[in-house]
């Protein structure tokens, strides 16, 4: 008799226990997940010919949209990576995928391949980029192109 209360007993507690531990390892997880997977922001507009951030090093970054439609502006910048420097300055959004950052939204423009077959291809002195934004050091006075591809 003892022994069965003790069994029973024993196995609520270590029942409460595993629950218990589970939930703070899924609320761990996803605190995490949010905090390093996002990129999303406030994307600003450019104008032609504007002169964006400040810096050491600088490139020309160009958006073309859906429709064709072009603008380009002058990136400063003292960051070392293509993708942080859009993102210091809110000029892309995204998430992270399988293959770093998944851009999603340049100059705010969203085009998501999920929805109607869009994505954003990244060019590098007008040459389809053989690396991602977030990986693509900067080159001082290269031509960085986002377009609108499907």
């Amino acid at each position: 008799m003892k022994n069965s209360k003790f069994t029973r007993s024993l196995s609520l507690v270590l029942s409460v226990v595993l629950v218990a531990a589970m939930a703070l390892f899924a609320v761990g997880c996803n605190d995490n997940q949010n905090e390093n997977l996002d990129y999303q922001g406030t994307t600003n507009l450019i104008e032609n010919d504007s002169v964006l951030g400040e810096g050491e090093k600088s490139f020309t970054f160009t958006v073309v949209d859906g429709e064709g439609n072009e603008v380009s502006c002058e990136v400063k910048t003292d960051k070392t990576v293509v993708g942080d420097a859009l993102l210091e300055l809110g000029l892309i959004a995204g998430e992270a995928g399988a293959y770093g950052l998944y851009v999603k939204t340049v100059n705010g423009i969203t085009a998501d391949y999920d929805v109607d077959g869009s994505y954003w291809a990244f060019y590098i002195d007008g040459e389809y980029a053989m690396s991602g934004v977030d990986t693509t050091d900067i080159t001082d006075g290269a031509v960085y192109m986002l377009k609108v591809e499907k």
